[in-house]
């Protein structure tokens, strides 16, 4: 398999009081002023705490970080000038979800908050979305199924929500126990056509616990929207070069998948309850610990395993030209740790939320000056 697999990443963030860092519903006065400048590329998001950007389609990583980057700069100077700013993180580390809004402005959100009750106003939490181009149907969902053990790695690199409503967790991603709330999010099942996932959303459906299959949470699904395969298992990254790394990743992890598939390999078939378990290990230790390898199927330090993810997946790099770059981000990754271990180095110093907000803000977009 030589061709070369698109790029698209969306990525969400919480919107902050400019001065004192806590959460704000304010995503509806922010988003028209950056329109001017972004369009379409901004919108918001379920509760107006958040703000969401998307790059267009993307051939390269250079094409994901220059739009990631503009994107980046021009919402936090947008949030800047209007006295807000956007926080690149999964959770935040000391405002409350009771004190947030649902944008009841769109139908779909005034839905959720009517099926899925305080499910839905908990979820204060931000992620990062990457689609990869996969056109044929098929073959996105035999991709999808082979994909399933590698998630608890991306998880485990991108983790970046060790807080919430003050207090540390104790997990490495808690935006993970969070999105998990929802009654359709998890690991999807193992299916081979797309047959088999348009049945399984019809009769989801005629039992009425979706409305569509964009109400499938699941950690990969098809996209409804494009004609992709999206990955949504990561918490939103810290920086830029973070995101990068995570949207070389997938897209290797999708083309050696779709390699698979036309080779007429049989996927791995780890049982559903050790492929849950893998994914709350890596929610919750991130890269402190041990994460489950598909080599040995068992544990083995978070680092050894990331290196047989990068060994799994090198010709899907090689074929991109990004094995050097990713390699190499990688490697800054683990030697200073994910999100969630920087956030927890500043809190640690003097035990201040507010400090950790401050930091997060300078790491999303670096060219902006932020207020305390």
């Amino acid at each position: 398999m030589s061709d070369v697999l698109t790029l698209g990443v969306e990525e969400e963030y919480l919107v902050v009081d400019g001065s004192s860092g806590a959460l704000v519903p304010r995503s509806d006065q922010l988003e028209p002023h950056a329109k001017r400048q972004m369009g379409d590329a901004v919108t918001t998001e379920l509760n107006l705490c958040q703000i969401e950007v998307a790059t267009p389609v993307c051939r390269t990583l250079d094409d994901v970080r220059d739009h990631l980057s503009t994107l980046r700069l021009q919402l936090s100077k947008a949030a800047e000038e209007t006295g807000f700013g956007v926080a690149a993180a999964g959770t935040h580390p000391f405002s409350l979800w009771q004190d947030q809004q649902v944008d009841l402005r769109k139908d779909r959100y005034r839905r959720m908050v009517e099926n899925y009750q305080l499910i839905a106003r908990q979820q204060v939490i931000c992620g990062c979305h990457v689609h990869v181009g996969i056109a044929d149907p098929n073959l996105a969902v035999g991709a999808m199924t082979r994909v399933r053990p590698w998630l608890p790695v991306l998880l485990a690199l991108s983790a970046n929500s060790p807080f919430w409503q003050g207090a540390d967790t104790g997990y490495a991603s808690y935006r993970t126990q969070v999105w998990q709330r929802w009654p359709t999010c998890g690991m999807p099942p193992a299916m081979t056509t797309r047959e088999e996932f348009d049945a399984l959303v019809a009769k989801l459906q005629e039992i009425e616990a979706i409305e569509d299959a964009t109400f499938l949470y699941w950690y990969v699904r098809p996209s409804s929207r494009f004609p992709t395969l999206e990955f949504r298992a990561g918490d939103v990254c810290l920086t830029t070069d973070e995101a990068v790394a995570m949207a070389g990743l997938v897209r290797a992890l999708a083309w050696t998948a779709a390699a698979e598939v036309r080779a007429g390999r049989s996927p791995a078939a780890p049982p559903h309850e050790v492929l849950d378990a893998a994914m709350w290990r890596a929610s919750r230790h991130g890269l402190d610990a041990t994460l489950v390898s598909q080599v040995s199927a068992a544990p083995r330090p978070a680092a050894a395993v990331v290196g047989e993810f990068l060994d799994h997946v090198r010709e899907g790099l090689e074929a991109h030209g990004d094995f050097d770059e990713v390699t190499e981000l990688v490697t800054a990754i683990l030697a200073r740790g994910n999100g969630a271990n920087r956030q927890r180095a500043v809190h640690a110093r003097r035990g201040s939320g507010v400090d950790v907000v401050a930091r997060v803000l300078e790491e999303t977009s670096p060219g902006v000056t932020h207020r305390r």
